[in-house]
């Protein structure tokens, strides 16, 4: 038996008490609420706790009714195939299936500041190109001189894939899958350099002024700036 030899006092509020009562009601031996915790805990940082795959049981019941449905349908070369998901399931193999099927269980989930980040910077950079494309040719003159040399053309480069992969696959997803900022659609959004700093300091400079772009776009001179604090 492992000897518990540190103490620390925690505080609960009442919805979070609640539910590890909850939990602990249901469990065969109804532990103490100390105990209760302290297997949650454990069970919380327990190694597999990432890695392993749970179906419940009415989960495991509609998995192998889909599987039979795609048999009866004669559905041509299912993925997964329904007799891996039978054998699994009845072989009590759950881990098989991050194995078999890694694109579906993984750990990953986008950050939301990182959302956030990518659509102000979408956001910014259509303004950027949509304002210099209806600038007269003495005013693109004007930008190409004052923000040389990033003033000869301006574009959005993307985000870094290899360094900035989750920025990017954002950026992908909300163009491509979700419609947005389909200025941006059938680009490689692929800068294949570092971008995070350059747009971090170009979105301070462009907040302020996106609370007045309301039926207007940005002037040459606003451009220029832009493009200068990359």
């Amino acid at each position: 038996m492992i000897s518990k030899t540190e103490r620390f006092e925690m505080r609960l509020d009442v919805e979070l008490l609640e539910r590890v009562d909850n939990w602990r009601g249901d469990q065969a031996d109804v532990p103490s609420r100390a105990e209760a915790v302290r297997r949650l805990v454990q069970t919380a940082l327990a190694p597999s706790s990432k890695t392993s795959v749970k179906f419940s049981d009415g989960e495991k019941l509609l998995l192998l009714m889909m599987g039979n449905m795609f048999k009866h349908l004669k559905v041509k070369q299912p993925d997964p195939d329904p007799d891996f998901i039978a054998a699994m399931i009845f072989g009590g193999h759950h881990w098989a299936a991050r194995w078999a099927l890694a694109g579906v269980f993984h750990d990953h989930e986008d950050d939301p500041t990182n959302v956030r980040f990518v659509v102000d910077v979408l956001d910014m950079w259509t303004f950027l190109e949509r304002g210099y494309e209806k600038l007269s040719a003495a005013d693109k003159e004007l930008v190409d001189k004052e923000a040389s040399p990033f003033g000869e053309n301006v574009q959005f480069s993307g985000f870094d894939g290899n360094n900035e992969s989750e920025h990017l696959g954002i950026a992908n997803f909300l163009v491509d899958e979700l419609e947005r900022f389909t200025r941006f659609a059938k680009r490689d959004l692929n800068s294949h350099f570092p971008t995070l700093d350059r747009y971090t300091s170009m979105l301070r400079a462009f907040r302020p002024i996106r609370e007045k772009l309301i039926g207007r776009e940005l002037s040459a001179s606003q451009i220029a700036m832009l493009l200068l604090t990359r």
